[in-house]
């Protein structure tokens, strides 16, 4: 398979158009693949690990409300609205591909722009009104990691549990983070290619080889959220994790789950049960 479309500039030589669409199906069923693989490792493999030991403390137990707020207001509504206009950037970027014709452009920019807004509005939000150091991966983390790997082959290795985020949703942050500022960036710059009230057309800002670069890390951006996409709602579903999907409706997890799954030292709220 082919991993990109070529084709020859007016001077003869050969430049790149834009990713082969071949990697989307390549970029689907990478997605499937990987829910049937963990969906087995669910009911064989992790029923054989010992369950999470060390934690919390009876001291850092007490005073913890019935509700912990996970997600504020403006949080949540930065997620849905993100996820509205990626699921809708989606689908109109790919459909027309797979044969389904309608008029997708106009929709596609200002779902990408809606995306950009909401991106720079939880830059703002989450470096100065929230822990922005929570959800990104530290040295800990890393030691963790190494520890949870141990305990998985079969060693006896006593792991903690963790702080508001763990290291497999920081993963996920950290590739969403990098590709959504790259799919920003690139559909930005395509933007001056296209008849729109937005962004002024500048046909020549760029070589037709460098466009083709610009169109080949969109186009794979865009592809590689169709498997981010695919895990997420995956995870979002899966019935041990349905008390983190109803914290972004809801905002709050309870008291049970929070002392279950996390260390109240490395998460640590107020007896309002917001973060301190």
């Amino acid at each position: 398979m082919e991993l990109f479309q070529v084709g020859t500039d007016p001077w003869g030589q050969e430049v790149f158009i834009r990713l082969s669409w071949g990697v989307l199906t390549l970029a689907f069923w990478a997605g499937v693949a990987f829910i049937l693989f963990h969906a087995v490792y669910a009911v064989v493999w992790k029923p054989k690990v010992a369950m999470e030991s060390g934690g919390a403390s009876t001291g850092a137990e007490a005073g913890v409300p019935e509700k912990i707020v996970r997600h504020t207001g403006a949080a949540r509504m930065f997620h849905w609205v993100m996820a509205a206009s990626m699921l809708t950037l989606l689908a109109t970027g790919f459909l027309p591909i797979l044969g389904l014709e309608f008029a997708w452009l106009s929709i596609h920019w200002i779902a990408g722009l809606i995306l950009i807004l909401s991106i720079l509005y939880h830059i703002v939000h989450a470096s100065f009104f929230l822990d922005f150091w929570s959800i990104w991966i530290l040295p800990r983390d890393l030691k963790e990691a190494v520890q949870r790997t141990r305990r998985q082959l079969g060693q006896a290795v006593e792991v903690g549990k963790h702080g508001k985020y763990p290291l497999d949703h920081k993963l996920y942050h950290l590739s969403v983070s990098i590709f959504g500022l790259i799919v920003a960036a690139t559909g930005l710059l395509v933007m001056m290619r296209i008849d729109n009230p937005i962004v002024p057309q500048n046909l020549t800002l760029f070589t037709e080889a460098n466009w083709g670069l610009v169109y080949v890390l969109h186009d794979f951006s865009g592809v590689l959220f169709v498997t981010l996409t695919i895990t997420h709602i995956y995870f979002a579903i899966r019935p041990e994790k349905l008390w983190i999907t109803k914290s972004m409706f809801f905002g709050w997890v309870s008291r049970g789950d929070y002392l279950s799954h996390h260390d109240p030292k490395k998460w640590v709220v107020t007896r309002d049960g917001s973060d301190k």
